[in-house]
This record gives C-alpha cells, structure tokens and sequence, in this order.
C-alpha cells in the first residue's frame, strides 16, 4: 500500500536533506515558477511539480519507488506487489466488464512497475486483445517493457489520451497522486494555502481565497482540507473519451473516502502524507522529487464527475468486499501459506481492505459489476 508505514503513522523530518542534485535542480526550477508568479504558487502546482517535473519529479525520475523492503531503497508497495492473487481476482471483474462492454481492450493508468498489467494479462488470455499502459513515468516503461516481455504482442505505451477510448480501465493508487488545492480555515476565514520561497527552501503561505469545501463544516474553528479538482477533471475526461468510442467501463482502488466523511468536522488536519522508505511524513515541502506525495481521494466527488459527464456507477465498496465478491477467498484457500498471509492484507480492516475503496464506471446501464454484488456503499456517496 502507498503507505509504508500503517496508515497514520509518521515519522519526523530529522535527517531528511535537499542535499542530492536531483532534488536541488528540482528546487531551483520551483523557486523560479514562484518568482515567474509573483512570490507564491498554490500547492496544487507544487505538487504537481514536486512529481511530474520531467526528468526530476518523483515519478519521472530514476529513483528506485515500489518495493517491498526499505533495503530495496524503495518508498512503498502497492496491492500487485504484495500478492499476485490481487490481479487474479481483479482480472475476474475486468473479464465481466469486457463481455458486458463488448470490448477486448484494458487501459491502465499509471502502470508502476508492470505487475498489474502481468497479473491481469496472465489471467485474462484471449479475452484481452490489446493492453494500453498510459503513464507519465518514462523512466518506468523500460521496466514495465520487462516485466511483459511475454505479453509483448499485446501491450503498447501512450504519452497522451487518444480521442476515444473503447474497453475496460484500470487505474490502481492513480487518483491519490493527483495535485490537490489546500483550504485552510483560520480564525473563521478561509485561505488557500500556497508554498512560498525560504531562503533556499520552501515555506507555506496562506492567502484569502472564494474557494471552498463542497460541504460546510460547520463551527469556526481552524480547518485544513483539500478539494480535488483535477481528479474530477481527469475521470470527466475519461469519460467523454469512453463515450466517444464503442463503451466501456472502469475501475479505480485507492484510499479515501466519501464527501461527508472527508470533510467531517473532525478531520481537521487534512490528509496530505508523504512516502519514503517505507515511512511516512506530512511535510511534502521538504526532500522535494525523492518522496511521493499523495491525497486522500473524495469518492463523492469522482463519483459526480463521472456521472455529470455521462457514466454510471456501477457501484463503490471496500476493496475488502470487492475482492471477496470476486473470489479472493477461495484463491486464498488453494495458494501457499505465505502467499495466503499477504493476500490477507489486502483485506484486512486495519491494513488495506477498509481505507482502501474501488468505484466503478460503465458507460451501458444493463448489466450489475459482480465486484459490487455485497457491500455496495453507493447510497453514501
């Protein structure tokens, strides 16, 4: 999971430096953005820099990222490199979704290291044609080209959307990568919180702002939070490229939660966490371009967004029950005892099976995702 540690906990900024060139670069190319903008950018343009600056943004880098250990030099695992059984039984929503879509092709967002992608194509065989890996991480393809050499025939990289997108898409932990805008309230107002230059790093800096929370959070008391408006953005996309092609449908996991959970009063911190070597910290403003930064995902407000642009939900769970609805279970039951115990943190309540969601998409309204058959929360979106 994109959290190293439990979800929750952190560790201090001591020891952790800007020292490396990489990370210096990257910093003199955001203190250049801030001074091109009159002293301050939003965090929304930060992070996005702090990630996808090419060639030295965290995920366009050369930085070892996904692994299990921190020996690896890695900052976190994710669901396919915990249990290849995680793909095996997504792989039985996939093959549902492109009989009821009739399409032949998956799409996967933000690909990481392949073993999604491998899982899947090991276990849908014929019934994919084509495998479509969209991901800004060019530093990534060469590893992905290796980890599917035997799928090869299949698979193909796009740097861009194409106009119209007809099959099933996959984006695993892809939403919560996306930059967000920082609210905070303080003394009763609110500002948007930017970062600034310190010296030769970073410092947050707070200016009024007309934005707002989707829901009042009610009481005057100090409040950190995020909106999501490229998430939204980005599924609205999706979306109008799957309606202009033959249809679809898709699906993303990620950690998160719906709008009135999200914005409880009592979440006041906000959920901005940084990853690396496996622990986690909540100063993204530090060790810029060597640690991934992420955001809880709003469900209500990807779930909105698909639907005002055309799709429908078909339907949003816990990936504990997602998984159990596809069969995790009983791929459990006949794999090896210590492929048994790391697929059971896929659905662990306290490790990844309740922070964790999956919302589906479909652009045709007849069929019922088997994903969702128990569980299915979309009245609390």
């Amino acid at each position: 999971m994109r959290a190293g540690l439990a979800h929750g906990q952190t560790k201090d900024n001591q020891g952790v430096t800007d020292a490396s060139p990489l990370s210096s670069e990257l910093t003199l190319r955001i203190h250049q953005a801030i001074a091109q903008s009159g002293g301050w950018i939003g965090f929304d343009r930060f992070m996005a820099m702090a990630l996808y600056e090419p060639g030295l943004g965290y995920y366009t880098n050369a930085l070892q990222k996904f692994g299990a250990m921190p020996s690896s030099g890695s900052d976190f695992v994710t669901a396919p490199g915990m249990s290849p059984l995680f793909g095996q039984t997504l792989a039985v929503q996939v093959r549902e979704a492109l009989a009821a879509t009739g399409t032949d092709e998956v799409w996967e967002f933000g690909a990481g290291t392949g073993a999604l992608a491998l899982q899947l194509l090991d276990h849908l065989g014929d019934a994919v044609r084509r495998y479509t890996i969209i991901d800004l991480s060019g530093t990534l393809r060469a590893r992905q080209a290796d980890a599917l050499l035997k799928h090869a025939d299949k698979v193909r990289w796009l740097d861009a959307w194409p106009d119209a997108i007809e099959g099933v898409v996959v984006g695993n932990e892809v939403l919560d990568a996306m930059p967000v805008q920082l609210l905070q309230r303080t003394n009763g107002v609110w500002h948007e919180r930017g970062v600034t230059r310190q010296g030769e790093a970073f410092a947050w800096q707070d200016r009024p702002t007309d934005l707002r929370p989707p829901l009042d959070m009610g009481g005057t008391h100090d409040y950190l939070t995020e909106i999501h408006p490229q998430a939204e953005a980005f599924v609205a996309s999706l979306a109008e490229r799957l309606l202009a092609g033959r249809g679809g449908a898709a699906f993303f996991l990620d950690y998160g939660f719906p709008e009135a959970e999200y914005f409880h009063p009592q979440r006041h911190m906000g959920t901005v966490m940084c990853h690396q070597l496996h622990q986690a910290d909540d100063n993204p403003l530090v060790a810029v371009g060597q640690k991934d930064i992420t955001a809880h995902v709003n469900f209500t407000g990807v779930a909105m967004a698909g639907q005002n642009a055309g799709l429908n939900v078909l339907g949003y769970a816990s990936q504990a029950w997602f998984l159990l609805n596809l069969g995790l279970a009983e791929g459990m039951a006949a794999a090896p005892l210590a492929e048994r115990s790391q697929a059971q943190r896929l659905i662990n309540e306290h490790e990844m099976g309740e922070l964790f969601k999956v919302i589906g998409f479909s652009t045709a309204t007849d069929w019922a995702a088997q994903g969702f058959a128990r569980g299915d929360r979309s009245h609390r979106l």
